[in-house]
């Protein structure tokens, strides 16, 4: 028997069936960076950006995304999620964008999927929106940093 949920026995992908879980409160934080030059981070932070404001429009797109995982991401259930929350702050010693997400549900799967989609769309957002200063921009570490609920329990990245 194969150990990967989203594979069957004959090697094929598919949704797994959550139907007979238990709905529990599950929770899902996730994380992201932005490296900007320190110019475009200032423009951002002072809200100098002819476009708008880049940290709104950004968090904006983030809770769009984390609403619509099941669209980009194939093998997702979709859910009907009763939090997200983003949070974006300016780290000067790293010039860079500091992106946070958490995604909450009470259903019968996780939320992981739905906070890793919110941060990437945070950072692909603020690249949008500043590629015409800034084409050197990287957005870097996007990672899980904790679940809790479910039959697989708690998980923090240490």
């Amino acid at each position: 028997m194969n150990n990967l949920t989203h594979i069957n026995d004959k090697g094929e992908a598919q949704m797994v069936d959550v139907g007979d879980k238990v709905a529990t409160c599950r929770v899902a934080t996730a994380s992201a960076n932005i490296k900007m030059a320190e110019r475009t981070l200032r423009m951002i932070v002072d809200g100098k950006h002819k476009k708008g404001d880049v940290l709104a429009v950004a968090r904006i797109a983030a809770i769009q995304a984390a609403k619509k995982t099941s669209d980009t991401i194939p093998l997702c259930h979709p859910l009907m999620l009763t939090s997200i929350k983003v949070d974006l702050q300016a780290d000067w010693d790293n010039c860079c964008i500091q992106i946070k997400t958490l995604c909450k549900v009470s259903g019968q799967t996780g939320v992981e999927m739905e906070a890793l989609c919110a941060a990437s769309a945070a950072g692909l957002t603020i690249y949008d929106m500043c590629k015409a200063v800034d084409k050197g921009m990287v957005i870097s570490d996007i990672r899980l940093e904790t679940k809790s609920g479910g039959k697989s329990g708690d998980w923090a990245r240490d």
